[in-house]
């Protein structure tokens, strides 16, 4: 352990940020272990660093006793009187083990510990820097694309994540090199390190879009209150403003379309109804039930209500498969009986 040494921990903390306490720590936790191991399974030792001198030191502990049964961590207090007429039976004595005796296994014990420190701090800060991008987008490169179960290894920066096949919008594609925006839905810590769990068919991707590409959502004049998606086909989203003289649906959709159309456009054509929010229950379904006309909403209970529309406009209020319905039941947290008028 030299002036270089410590130099480099002095690195390791300006250009990674690993604390120098922390590295210290380490080391002298892992020479206790090592010297334990070369000199007897028992025996006591204690390092302590010299930081401002750049230098360490080794102490070999031993119990003061009347009779000495293992010499590797006793010693007698005839021989204790002899180093210190203050030792008394049952203390301790400390004495220094010279650079010789401990210079090779302080050497490799140190570099071990040093790399397997900065992989741990390393971890550690992987770990924090992507929790705090926990419900966020960020934008990874396609590293590799596996043919057989269609997941994508993504480089997100001080690392690398797995965007499942499952997570992936239908019909998309990647390719190596590619830059794609990806929503971080949970990270855990795990022994190899930060597992992160990313997604494009969350809602939560559709919700950050809105707020990237219109700064009103972003700033807070304009809010987004509910979001029903299926993902690679369509997504309502309602909104509203803070701002009486800021109409929500015209800020999001933008001039010629523009707002809306780039969302789209990275949700690879994905249809989005942007919905009117209403704290009117009733004229909350209307909006949610859009394109379609409904002519008249009645609450039959706190989740559930009748819709009625023309007879040619049933199709449509209930959508191909019944997605429209589905996705406005959803947005609405409504059970929604769409009916004919009589």
């Amino acid at each position: 352990m030299n002036k270089a040494l410590f130099q480099a921990l002095d690195m390791l903390e300006s250009e990674k940020g690993i604390p120098k306490a922390y590295m210290f720590e380490k080391l002298e936790a892992a020479l206790v272990s090592a010297y334990r191991r070369e000199m007897g399974g028992s025996t006591n030792v204690r390092v302590h660093i010299n930081e401002d001198k750049y230098d360490f030191k080794v102490f070999k502990r031993l119990d003061i006793v009347e009779e000495v049964t293992d010499p590797n961590t006793q010693i007698s207090l005839a021989d204790a009187k002899k180093k210190s007429r203050r030792n008394v039976l049952g203390g301790v004595v400390e004495i220094e083990l010279k650079p010789d005796e401990f210079r090779r296994l302080s050497a490799i014990t140190g570099k071990q510990v040093i790399v397997q420190a900065i992989r741990e701090a390393e971890r550690g800060m992987m770990i924090k820097e992507y929790e705090e991008k926990k419900e966020e987008i960020v934008t990874a490169v396609v590293d590799k694309v596996d043919p057989e179960t269609g997941s994508v290894r993504l480089n997100i920066g001080n690392g690398y994540a797995t965007l499942l096949q499952s997570e992936q919008i239908p019909g998309e594609t990647f390719e190596p090199g590619e830059h794609i925006k990806v929503y971080v839905i949970e990270v855990k810590k795990e022994s190899r390190g930060p597992y992160v769990t990313l997604s494009r068919t969350h809602a939560g991707f559709v919700k950050r879009l809105f707020e990237l590409n219109i700064p009103e959502i972003a700033d807070g004049t304009v809010i987004i209150k509910n979001i029903a998606r299926e993902a690679g086909s369509r997504t309502k989203i309602s909104v509203m403003s803070r701002d009486s003289d800021v109409d929500p649906i015209g800020t999001c959709v933008g001039q010629q379309n523009q707002r809306k159309q780039a969302i789209t456009d990275e949700l690879q054509g994905e249809k989005i109804d942007i919905i009117r929010y209403s704290d009117k229950i009733e004229d909350y379904v209307k909006e949610a039930l859009s394109p379609a006309k409904v002519d008249e909403v009645i609450v039959d209970g706190d989740h559930s209500c009748r819709a009625y529309v023309a007879p040619d406009q049933l199709s449509l209020a209930i959508g191909k498969e019944g997605q429209n319905a589905r996705l406005a039941a959803k947005l609405t947290g409504m059970k929604i009986d769409i009916k004919t008028g009589d």
